[in-house]
């Protein structure tokens, strides 16, 4: 086959049993080393953490004319054959026969050049900054663990739902949402779905239908939240992975939600131990903290008891404790330091005033059958309950809350007709991988962040 012809290959697919083997390549400079009879180019296709060493003998004069644009940051496309090497480290390399720069990176204005940049220099540049060593990792570990998730569930015979990204009501009562209108040249036609529509905060109202229909089912894709807050913790657009479950008590649905973390855990040391190792020169001790995570089953402590702890605890928090409000970061991060002595902790049984009106009313008539699970260092990663199921405990929580009923007539009978009890939970992504990654802000393990003044790129 001639050279030109010869289809690209990934660089994580290659190894030293192709000795020999002609192959073309493409990606991006490393780096490069000129020496007076060989040049040596770092090649990163994205495909892996590992770049390929292209070894250029400078033989012949056609290659002098391309060392100033060997240059890091410029892509280029090579074809030689594949040369197996006595390191362990470095099995193999590529001797070019011919090297084509596809497109320059002058140096002089190039950001991302071969040294430490900070995070927060690189959320500056974050068309170019999943180029960098710890960017790429971070992308395909995201990408393994969104295809762990479903495959989780597939396992368990669920079925994937797609529900709406644009919603006509707030599953969370906060308050904090993205109107969707129309253009202004539209005015008169301002509700352009003829009601108040919004980007979806959950899709679990819409999950709740399915699994009313179809037994088991999850949601995942993203949601939004307009809230002003500026943590390392929080997003203005993150993903959500949503299981709902018909015939599910809350102990059930908590037992499924630390089996799914014990199982993400798990399979990430086993199938992304390359990928870990490189971010644990990020997070020293990371693949053990992701141990800890395996470890079944995970510590339970109610809501009541928790509080009576931390009014006990000797130290003055920012927001003192007290029954009938929500815990704060630093509340969870105390109990989960103290109570499960850092491994996951649920806080379970929730005062009804702090929860949703969707939440199964426990039998002492002042909290719900609600669950978080509580991580060290990134906080709540779940959130769930059992679902109110009983039609006129639902309809006296909306009418206590002041709730539109008109607008929630299609969620109201699914009680009316053939109710059944059923849980779910949301487990986010972004927060999940932000443990497993051991990175420190949440806008590190997305892609493109979306928070207030940051929707650059």
């Amino acid at each position: 086959m001639p050279p030109d012809k010869l289809p690209r290959s990934d660089v994580c697919s290659l190894s030293a049993v192709q000795d020999g083997q002609q192959l073309r390549v493409a990606g991006w400079i490393r780096s490069a080393r000129i020496s007076k009879n060989v040049i040596f180019v770092a090649l990163s296709d994205g495909s892996t953490a590992d770049t390929l060493q292209v070894v250029i003998v400078r033989n012949a004069g056609h290659w002098e004319e391309l060392i100033p644009d060997l240059l890091t940051g410029a892509s280029i496309e090579v074809i030689g054959a594949l040369v197996a090497t006595p390191s362990a480290s470095q099995p193999f390399e590529l001797a070019a026969q011919r090297l084509m720069v596809i497109g320059r990176a002058p140096a002089t204005d190039y950001p991302l050049q071969k040294k430490e940049h900070s995070w927060e220099f690189l959320r500056n540049i974050a068309h170019l900054r999943l180029r960098s060593t710890t960017h790429g990792a971070l992308m395909r570990l995201r990408s393994w663990l969104s295809g762990a998730i479903r495959h989780f569930f597939e396992q368990r015979n669920f079925i994937e739902i797609h529900t709406p990204i644009i919603s006509s009501h707030d599953a969370e009562g906060a308050g904090a949402l993205f109107e969707v209108r129309a253009p202004q040249r539209d005015a008169a036609h301002h509700h352009f779905f003829g009601a108040p529509a919004f980007l979806t905060v959950s899709g679990q109202l819409h999950a709740e239908c399915a699994a009313c229909a179809l037994g088991r089912v999850y949601s995942f894709g993203p949601t939004f939240r307009a809230e002003n807050s500026h943590t390392i913790r929080h997003l203005s657009e993150f993903w959500m992975v949503e299981p709902e479950m018909a015939w599910y008590t809350l102990d059930d649905n908590r037992r499924l939600a630390e089996e799914l973390v014990a199982n993400l855990a798990g399979q990430a040391l086993e199938h992304q131990a390359k990928e870990l190792h490189l971010l644990e020169r990020h997070s020293a001790g990371l693949c053990a903290k992701i141990e800890g995570l395996t470890k079944l089953p995970y510590r339970v402590i109610e809501y009541s008891e928790a509080i009576k702890q931390l009014k006990q605890a000797q130290i003055a928090f920012e927001y003192p404790p007290r029954w009938g409000l929500d815990l704060q970061s630093e509340h969870e991060q105390w109990l989960v330091a103290h109570c499960s002595k850092g491994a996951p902790l649920f806080v379970v049984n929730y005062p009804q005033e702090i929860k949703p009106f969707y939440m199964r009313l426990n039998d002492d008539g002042i909290t719900v059958a609600a669950m978080d699970l509580l991580l060290a260092e990134v906080g709540e990663i779940i959130g769930g309950s059992q679902r109110e199921e009983r039609l006129d405990y639902l309809l006296q929580r909306m009418q206590r809350d002041a709730m539109e009923q008109a607008a929630y007539q299609w969620y109201i009978e699914l009680r009316k007709y053939g109710t059944v009890p059923h849980s779910g939970f949301g487990l986010g992504l972004d927060r999940l991988l932000l443990y497993l990654s051991g990175m420190h802000n949440v806008r590190d393990v997305v892609p493109f962040p979306r928070a207030p003044g940051q929707a650059v790129c």
